[in-house]
């Protein structure tokens, strides 16, 4: 039994490698909020372009997304993936000698393609080592490495690296730091999952992802689960970008905005991994989709009205909720479809769930051009999460309680 459970068990190497190409996949991106305000003044643009400028890189995810996973599906997993974290260092690198808005928009497009190259072959990284049944715990401990990259980037943007350059020129290639060693790591650790997969593969490509991308489009779960990831990324995307600027209008200086806004993802680490190896233990997984959605649309209202020195609290219960249901969402696509079908999935859902990382940023620039506050976005978020809550019922329960059931 013990020998049976280790096998189950993604290697160290794969695992380390993965995490920190998690960490690096977003990183780059995040440290962009912190410096909302002085991109803006610099840069000379409204809260809608400097949205642009964040949610830049996840267009090239909704854009690539689906052509990765099937190339992934062809050339294997290790090949794809190292392709697009390369990208993610040129791109991070490359925004450091931006000196305008339309050249730091282009070296984002670059980099938000490496993260659209990468994202998808996680689920096929997850799939080619574990089984079905514990792909939501891979996600939970991988997820945790992107969360981490998300809130450092958050969290000492303005209070360390700052300061170092007073540039953001400056602070975009100290963060083009990390990808670069990611990419050696990937490289010289991560091999392919299965060589008996990759052949079979190999001898058919062209029919087999002609196969599965067509049954992949007939799957009516994976177009439920994909419009459920678009909402959840207009939340999540939109309540990233915008908090630091919420915080500063209640009181917040720029580095305690930043630190604030962390604190969710902080929160979100442990959670991430205690979520989703309880959702294993009970063999359930859409009680850990809807109850958290029920609980953000709470904090979207509340966060109208609660004052800077509570706000700690809603940044903990956003954490909480948020990376209750993220690595559940993420492993669907490995516990649904078979795994020939899972980088054409993952590509599938995440192209279209991340448009939602680019309209919710972007809409919450707008409505503060327009009327100068927050509030009425806070209060779209809620209604976002609640029709996400209504979406998460309709899919099916994929935890092994219900196979038991069954049986």
């Amino acid at each position: 039994m013990i020998q049976q459970e280790e096998s189950y068990r993604m290697p160290r190497g794969i695992l380390a490698s993965a995490w920190l190409l998690g960490f690096v996949m977003f990183s780059p991106m995040y440290c962009v909020p912190p410096m909302a305000h002085i991109l803006k003044e610099e840069l000379l643009l409204t809260y809608t372009q400097t949205g642009l400028l964040f949610s830049a890189p996840v267009i090239m995810v909704a854009a690539l997304a689906i052509p990765a996973g099937i190339i992934s599906d062809r050339i294997g997993v290790r090949k794809a993936t190292g392709i697009g974290v390369i990208l993610i260092a040129v791109g991070a690198m490359l925004r450091g000698t931006a000196d305008s808005a339309s050249t730091l928009l282009m070296f984002s497009f670059i980099y938000g393609a490496g993260l659209g190259w990468c994202y998808p072959n996680l689920a096929k990284l997850v799939s080619g080592w574990v089984p079905q049944q514990r792909a939501g715990m891979a996600m939970g401990i991988i997820s945790t490495g992107m969360v981490t990259g998300c809130g450092l980037a958050l969290a000492i943007t303005m209070s360390v690296i700052f300061p170092i350059t007073n540039t953001f020129q400056g602070v975009f290639f100290i963060w083009g730091i990390a990808p670069i060693a990611a990419a050696i790591v990937w490289w010289a650790v991560v091999k392919q999952p299965s060589h008996s997969v990759i052949h079979t593969q190999s001898a058919r490509t062209n029919t087999i992802s002609f196969i599965s991308f067509r049954r992949t489009l007939r799957n009516k779960h994976i177009w439920l689960l994909s419009a459920i990831l678009l909402l959840q990324n207009m939340f999540a995307y939109t309540w990233a970008g915008w908090t630091p600027t919420l915080l500063m209008f209640k009181g917040a200086t720029p580095e305690m905005a930043g630190l604030l806004t962390s604190v969710s993802l902080w929160v979100g680490i442990p959670t991430g991994l205690l979520m989703t190896r309880l959702a294993y233990r009970l063999g359930l997984r859409k009680p850990f989709r809807w109850i958290p959605a029920i609980v953000l649309a709470a904090d979207a209202v509340g966060a109208r009205t609660i004052t800077l020195d509570m706000s700690w609290i809603i940044m903990v219960v956003v954490g909480i909720a948020g990376m209750t249901r993220y690595p559940t969402i993420l492993a669907l696509p490995v516990e649904m479809v078979p795994k020939e079908q899972v980088g054409t999935a993952s590509g599938l859902v995440l192209s279209i769930g991340y448009v939602g990382g680019v309209i919710g940023p972007l809409m919450g620039g707008r409505i503060l051009d327009l009327t100068g506050s927050l509030n009425l976005l806070l209060i779209v978020l809620a209604g976002i999460s609640i029709a996400m809550d209504g979406a998460a019922f309709m899919l099916p329960e994929t935890g092994s309680a219900t196979k038991r059931l069954r049986e």
